[in-house]
């Protein structure tokens, strides 16, 4: 069990690491996706899974023991699933600004996709538990130090998650975006992609 903890976590810190990279700093900071006409759809469909998450963390990891709230949890892994493959199908032509998506940050999305559900699968094998006749969720019990860690770190994740939503939703709406714009330029941020939308 202990081995799965730290395969899981493992995944979950490499997921965490690359989405803030691609989801934010790239996606929100360096090409100001919510910006291009192209790219609206993409960055919709980006915040959805934005606010998806901080769900997936609180009710599939943090609320595991409540066979309710678990059940909401693999619901919205399921509705993460829809928004993704919608996002991989409109990502080609969103970013025609730029001359298309970059073979490198295509990498990137399959690592950190890959990553993330890696995390959401390996928690299920330690959680779910198959028998000839019957599905059954197991309770999750403090098991050892990378059990714990693991979750220490979703409780950690969690935060970041409803931050990263909301700055998601706010750069749709014009008081904020120029509010960003300003501490943009304030940080030196010298973006090479055009601004027009």
């Amino acid at each position: 069990m202990e081995t799965l903890y730290l395969a899981a976590l493992f995944c979950l810190i490499s997921f965490a690491a690359l989405a803030m990279i691609d989801g934010f700093y790239l996606h929100i900071w360096k090409y100001r996706l919510y910006l291009h006409k192209e790219s609206e759809v993409e960055h919709f469909m980006h915040t959805l899974r934005a606010i998806i998450f901080p769900g997936i963390v609180y009710f599939f990891f943090l609320q595991s023991n409540n066979n309710a709230a678990f059940t909401v949890g693999l619901i919205l892994v399921g509705l993460d699933i829809l928004v993704l493959a919608a996002d991989a199908y409109l990502e080609k032509d969103s970013r025609v600004f730029m001359g298309g998506l970059p073979r490198w940050e295509y990498i990137l999305h399959l690592f950190a996709n890959g990553f993330h559900f890696a995390a959401i699968i390996l928690f299920l094998v330690v959680k779910i538990s198959v028998t000839s006749s019957a599905l059954i969720i197991i309770p999750t019990v403090s098991s050892g130090i990378f059990h714990d860690i693991f979750f220490e770190l979703v409780k950690q994740i969690f935060p970041g998650s409803i931050g990263l939503a909301i700055i998601h939703v706010a750069v749709m709406l014009t008081p904020f975006q120029q509010m960003f714009h300003r501490f943009q330029q304030c940080c030196g941020n010298h973006t090479t992609v055009s601004e027009n939308s």
